[in-house]
């Protein structure tokens, strides 16, 4: 399928591996805050192109759209900041820049590329979410709310689009298996033991797995699924 991608925040983590698993198939762009290492990524994987721009500036959706100089058939919203705090310890350029990255951009970004879908009758959206978006998560009150905006966006999105055979989607994975989990950093807070007693399958959701789920929601055996809410998270959203 000759068509493009573009993935935001995908220079490491899961924006990273969705962008390796579908690069064989499809034209990928990645998208991150540095130019040195995006360009190394494309050099190192084959991807077709880069943008790099930092999402909390002004114009940044219409900028990275323009960088990649290419339209962009399939648009997948992964980038994110999480801020782990009691909500009277969050400060205004945290609780700003989490709007602006979870919230404005995925949608500034959508608004930017659906009229070349439009156009070609065809399109797709990917968001990826959070489990924290669909149960809620204690002290980090900013993260879960944006990324419960991300799963309302989802679903006007497809409602609004149905007719122009574009689909828009949310995966909305758990304690995934990334650089963030084994940063010792973590263990401040919690083990990865301890994390591991709240997920009912007492395991990590990988990286691939919610790669192969994107890929699903491209290909034209999803064109009938849209507007939905899939949680990738070994269990954790029905409680332990």
């Amino acid at each position: 399928m000759d068509k493009n991608i573009l993935i935001t925040g995908s220079s490491q983590g899961i924006g990273l591996c969705i962008a390796k698993y579908l690069a064989k198939n499809f034209n990928v762009y990645i998208s991150g805050r540095y130019r040195d290492k995006l360009q190394k990524l494309c050099t190192e994987y084959g991807f077709k192109g880069f943008a790099d721009t930092d999402l909390t500036k002004d114009n940044a959706a219409e900028k990275l759209i323009s960088k990649t100089g290419v339209n962009i058939d399939i648009l997948i919203n992964n980038a994110g900041v999480y801020f782990y705090n009691p909500i009277e310890k969050m400060t205004e350029e945290d609780i700003q820049n989490s709007i602006k990255i979870n919230t404005i951009a995925p949608y500034k970004l959508s608004k930017a590329v659906i009229p070349y879908m439009k156009k070609q009758n065809w399109g797709r959206i990917i968001n990826i979410g959070s489990i924290s978006g669909v149960v809620g998560e204690a002290n980090a009150s900013i993260y879960t709310m944006t990324k419960a905006s991300l799963i309302g966006l989802t679903k006007a999105l497809a409602l609004e689009l149905a007719q122009n055979n574009i689909t828009v989607n949310i995966i909305n994975p758990g304690w995934v298996d990334t650089e963030l989990i084994n940063n010792k950093n973590l263990e401040e807070d919690f083990t990865k033991e301890e994390i591991l007693e709240t997920i009912p399958q007492k395991r990590f959701v990988t990286p691939d797995e919610i790669a192969s789920v994107c890929e699903f929601l491209i290909s034209d055996n999803a064109k009938t699924i849209t507007g939905q809410s899939i949680n990738i998270c070994a269990g954790l959203s029905l409680g332990c």
